[in-house]
């Protein structure tokens, strides 16, 4: 069993919701990325989504698209990316880390590479936002085979049949999108939410995540009342760029809206 679905089930048994907290990696700087991952888990995040930072990342909005400008400044590549995460687990054996990203860095570093190097350094997923699922077999067959998730986005306008090829493809968890748009949305309808993952439901019994739209903590708990698990990227971000030349000052922002994310939702 991966430390993804280890993680869901010790959070089912607990009647808790999981909160995923996402964060570009070497945002502002890479001496940053692993204490901010050190301080989300104090704060109460059970899964951490770590990006990796991309010169084009068209399914992200202005907060995260100006995140990997800050940290591409400071060189970051996926390797170092990698790294960070084997730096984080000489503490931390236990928090699932998914990596969230677009397919060319992983393209080029070659899948079978990644994955070795990924699965040494304690990575337990990835998300692909521009792999297609008609596309992803090659990588996920080798995904696989070194035990790391592959995880992929719904989005409300995705039909059935699309559906059940997603979630035949996907493990760990599905993550679905609430909002047409890219990150950093604002509108989310939570009656909507609910009805679609219903209808994901019928095609698989992975755990369902939700993100685009979550800012705070009351959107926090009324998507986790619905999901298996609420995905806060954007929301953070800002905090981080708003302290851009106080990192330390950036990880206290981020700590505090979620230890007050986690508070409503297990309320």
């Amino acid at each position: 069993m991966s430390r993804i679905a280890r993680r869901f089930e010790a959070l089912r048994a607990a009647g808790r919701k999981a909160l995923i907290p996402y964060v570009t990696a070497g945002d502002p700087n890479p001496d940053n990325t692993v204490p901010l991952m050190h301080a989300m888990v104090s704060a109460g995040a059970d899964i951490i989504e770590l990006g990796v930072p991309f010169s084009d990342p068209m399914a992200d909005g202005p907060v995260i698209q100006q995140a990997c400008e800050r940290a591409l400044r400071h060189h970051v590549s996926l390797r170092q990316v990698i790294g960070m995460v084997k730096t984080f687990r000489e503490k931390d054996a236990e928090t699932p880390v998914v990596l969230m990203g677009y397919l060319n860095p992983v393209e080029i570093m070659g899948y079978e590479a990644f994955a070795d190097a990924a699965a040494s350094a304690g990575v337990d997923g990835l998300l692909t936002v521009d792999l297609p699922p008609e596309e992803s077999h090659d990588l996920v067959q080798v995904l696989r085979a070194h035990d790391i998730d592959p995880i992929f986005l719904l989005a409300p306008t995705s039909h059935e049949a699309r559906i059940k090829r997603i979630c035949d493809a996907a493990s760990g968890f599905v993550y679905y999108v609430s909002l047409k748009g890219v990150t950093g949305a604002a509108t989310l309808d939570v009656d909507a939410v609910a009805e679609k993952l219903a209808a994901i439901r019928a095609h698989t019994d992975l755990p369902l995540g939700v993100g685009f739209g979550i800012r705070d903590a009351d959107s926090a708990a009324r998507v986790s009342r619905v999901a298996d698990a609420v995905v806060v990227g954007s929301a953070l971000v800002n905090r981080i760029a708003e302290h851009e030349h106080d990192p330390e000052a950036g990880r206290r922002a981020v700590s505090e809206l979620l230890a007050e994310m986690r508070k409503a939702m297990d309320g």
